[in-house]
């Protein structure tokens, strides 16, 4: 099972932002707000050269003012022996920032600070002013859709500055959203499929490697999430692109500095699966349930279904039943049915018990693991109804109806969970109620099913489809959505109109909310 993960975006993110710009002062020519002197002809010839372009009015007069700066601290760099002087290296810089040369102006800043340390905080005030407005015509591209663009200009933008994090992380979710290769065309163009690969293998290394950039640039207190957040995407990108290696590196390093985080145990163990390290797998979805307590529900759901999908499939008895028989019955002498069988059931009966022996070990795990996220988050559908499915496969019938019973709450028009229900009252040997539900899920006029559920700092919102499962046409029906927190309170709550759905046919429906703190939804008919 390949696991595409999601990626931990920043607040700023979820809307792309301007940022402003902070002038060292009011459009004035200011020299080094550090000490440091230009102590040689040709360095102050440069300087003064510079004040002259930035303060004149006159095109050609800015552009002489621009050649002679360049000249005059370029000679003293070079032939003019003024290596070691700072202010030639600094104003040098001034110049490629005036000039739009981001290479140049990065280059002399860095010697600049090298031999003079106390000039960095006026340095890094320079540096953000090129790049904020080149930052912002990213932002401006990326949301016009012009991705091309947007990328060209957050390189160039940090280039010259790396002092805040929005720069890379903002390119690195632009080499993430791009498509993935078709995985159809590995029958119907494998070459193209192959170059698709590649392409896109080499976008996933540049997000990581943007996403890396970001971890230092966030190292002011105010970026702390940020920068967790870029360095957990490092590992992100590479488990998404299937690079399993570099992955689980990746994991590994960020697990050295954040121990207790339960989502990347949950990675990393889902990677250890899929190169076939099942033991060390186990072995860390062991651990998370030590550490529930600072998890949140959706990282418990999330190892919960990790471990749910490293367990093998029951072998079929009926399948092993058969190949033994067909084996015993060409041996001489010919042996009864019935000494067949009493030589092929104990074969197929070890089989399974060294199948639960290992499985239902896991199986338990992965109910304890749910069961933690459910303190959590008691009326997230997608947990119940996987509890409730595992409970009753595993024969744990004090459970599976209680469980039942609270997703048909959430969930009382989808027939699955009709269909849990009756498992449960079928378990508890009511058949009469069983068969009560199972003609409840028959006689639905439509079934809803929702598709997918979003959470964000914006707030909340989820999508689906009422089904028109019946050969003739529903009736028109409202239904009410409720969108609640983690102790049932109800946020909002929104109606939906579902017109008559033909017979076979589907209606779709999508919903949101702006209230924050939504953990779960649940509906029902108005």
């Amino acid at each position: 099972m390949t696991v595409r993960p999601s990626f931990r975006l920043p607040a700023f993110l979820l809307a792309a932002a301007l940022v402003p710009v902070v002038l060292p002062a009011q459009q004035i020519w200011l020299p080094a707000a550090c000490d440091i002197k230009p102590n040689n002809q040709q360095v102050n010839s440069g300087m003064q050269s510079l004040k002259s372009a930035f303060s004149t009015k006159f095109a050609d007069q800015h552009t002489k003012d621009l050649k002679d700066a360049e000249r005059s601290l370029t000679q003293a760099v070079t032939t003019g022996n003024q290596q070691k002087n700072p202010a030639a290296w600094y104003y040098l810089g001034r110049y490629y920032l005036m000039a739009g040369d981001f290479g140049g102006a990065d280059s002399a800043l860095n010697k600049a600070l090298a031999l003079a340390p106390t000039c960095a905080n006026d340095i890094g005030l320079y540096r953000r002013q090129a790049w904020v407005p080149v930052f912002n015509g990213g932002v401006q591209a990326w949301q016009a859709g012009n991705t091309d663009s947007a990328i060209a200009a957050f390189r160039r933008a940090n280039q010259v500055f790396q002092g805040e994090p929005m720069g890379f992380i903002y390119l690195a979710n632009l080499f993430v959203g791009r498509e993935e290769p078709d995985s159809a065309l590995r029958k119907t163009d494998a070459a193209k499929y192959h170059a698709d690969s590649l392409v896109y293998a080499t976008r996933m290394d540049s997000a990581a490697k943007y996403f890396r950039l970001a971890v230092p640039a966030a190292s002011e207190p105010k970026y702390a999430k940020d920068r967790r957040d870029a360095f957990f995407n490092v590992g992100r990108v590479y488990h998404a692109a299937q690079e399993y290696d570099k992955a689980r590196a990746a994991y590994k390093e960020y697990l050295d500095s954040f121990p207790n985080d339960v989502q990347a145990m949950a990675n990393l163990a889902s990677v250890f699966l899929e190169q076939g390290k099942r033991d060390s797998a186990m072995a860390l979805y062991g651990s998370i349930l030590k550490h529930a307590d600072s998890a949140s529900s959706e990282d418990l759901f999330g190892a919960a279904q990790g471990v749910l999908a490293g367990i093998p499939t029951a072998p079929d008895t009926s399948e092993l039943n058969a190949s033994c028989s067909k084996a015993l019955k060409k041996k001489t002498p010919t042996l009864t049915a019935r000494q067949i069988s009493a030589k092929c059931q104990p074969a197929a009966a070890d089989t399974m018990r060294k199948y639960h022996a290992f499985a239902d070990p896991q199986y338990r795990l992965v109910v304890q693991t749910y069961e933690a996220g459910l303190t959590k988050n008691p009326y997230y559908r997608d947990a119940l109804y996987n509890l409730t499915g595992i409970s009753y496969l595993i024969g744990d019938s004090s459970k599976v109806l209680p469980l039942a019973q609270r997703l048909y709450a959430v969930d009382p028009m989808n027939r699955l969970s009709l269909a849990k229900i009756a498992g449960g009252w079928q378990l508890a040997g009511k058949k009469d109620s069983a068969l009560y539900y199972l003609t409840v899920a028959d006689s639905l006029s439509v079934e809803v099913t929702v598709g997918k559920f979003i959470v964000n700092d914006q707030g909340a919102g989820l999508e689906g489809l009422v089904t028109n499962f019946h050969t003739k046409p529903s009736r028109p029906i409202k239904i009410v959505f409720e969108f609640v927190d983690a102790k049932g309170t109800v946020l909002d709550s929104v109606p939906q109109n579902v017109p008559a759905v033909d017979g076979g046919a589907n209606e779709p429906f999508k919903l949101k909310t702006d209230h924050t703190g939504v953990t779960a939804w649940r509906y029902k008919r108005s």
